[in-house]
């Protein structure tokens, strides 16, 4: 049976862009059932034209929030006002945080301790405070690339480049002006910024995990790793390094082992570290 746990999905328009909205609901799907869907911003201002078309098509409630004052980011207020809210209505089982602005991190934390699910949503400029109060977050601009055209991609990749090769020859003291191309919104500070966490740092992890963890002939059921990564690091997410699943991820680790159990009708995969390119022996009994 589906996962039927409850979540309320709340979106901060002002900091997230319409494109990805296919992909915040497909992947709350796969966490549960959004049984509140709204998104916060000020209506009247023309930027945010394009998510009035998808409103109506999702099923999503707009929540009005004038800018009062000049500087001052009321739609933040408004989106921890209604969380709470929903908190203490006792309808959900979690929340999905949509946003990359890191003044959501006390909202995320408060929410986790009242025994809330917390999924994060946003693009890698998303400062770490926030992604690590949540229990899981997912990077959306990397789910997106996936349906992003080739040539699309090369582009982006490229003024990528350029703006590290600036900046690693201090070229200019300012900041880079670059054209960038439509709905690609990378500057030079968001390339700079500390990233998801990196391959290398995941690949010690499992490794910890496995030394941790093994039977007595240091055996780890693959499942485990994936749930322990995910509680040292909410941002894990195998798509981040262009993998589908868990098993090939955890393969392309060069010292892991990994072996099938026929369990049933089902196959059950187990991994084992190796030592010097061999299969470590197994412990005495």
């Amino acid at each position: 049976m589906a996962n039927e746990n409850r979540f309320a999905v709340l979106i901060d328009a002002d900091n997230i862009s319409d494109k990805y909205i296919k992909f915040i609901l497909d992947e709350i799907s796969n966490e549960g059932v959004a049984t509140y869907k709204r998104i916060y911003g000020d209506w009247t201002k023309p930027a945010l034209g394009n998510w009035k078309n998808l409103l109506l098509e999702y099923s999503i409630t707009p929540i009005q929030q004038y800018g009062y004052t000049t500087g001052k980011n009321a739609t933040d207020s408004a989106m921890i006002i209604d969380a709470m809210d929903i908190l203490y209505s006792g309808n959900v089982d979690g929340f999905c945080l949509v946003t990359s602005d890191s003044d959501f991190t006390r909202l995320a934390s408060r929410l986790r301790e009242s025994g809330m699910d917390v999924v994060g949503m946003g693009e890698r400029k998303t400062p770490k405070a926030f992604i690590v109060a949540c229990n899981k977050f997912k990077y959306l601009d990397i789910l997106a690339k996936e349906e992003t055209p080739v040539k699309e991609k090369e582009k982006e990749e490229s003024i990528k480049g350029r703006l590290i090769k600036a900046k690693s020859d201090q070229v200019k003291k300012e900041k880079i002006v670059i054209s960038l191309p439509e709905g690609f919104e990378e500057t030079e500070e968001d390339v700079l910024k500390p990233q998801m966490t990196p391959f290398e740092t995941i690949k010690d992890a499992v490794l910890t995990i496995i030394r941790e963890n093994s039977d007595e002939d240091d055996w780890v059921f693959i499942g485990d790793i994936g749930n322990m990564l995910l509680k040292r690091y909410p941002d894990f997410d195998v798509r981040n390094f262009g993998f589908k699943k868990l098993t090939p991820f955890i393969r392309s680790i060069d010292c892991i082992q990994i072996k099938s159990v026929k369990h049933g009708n089902s196959m059950l995969m187990y991994v084992k570290e190796k030592e010097n390119g061999e299969a470590k022996p197994p412990k005495k009994k």
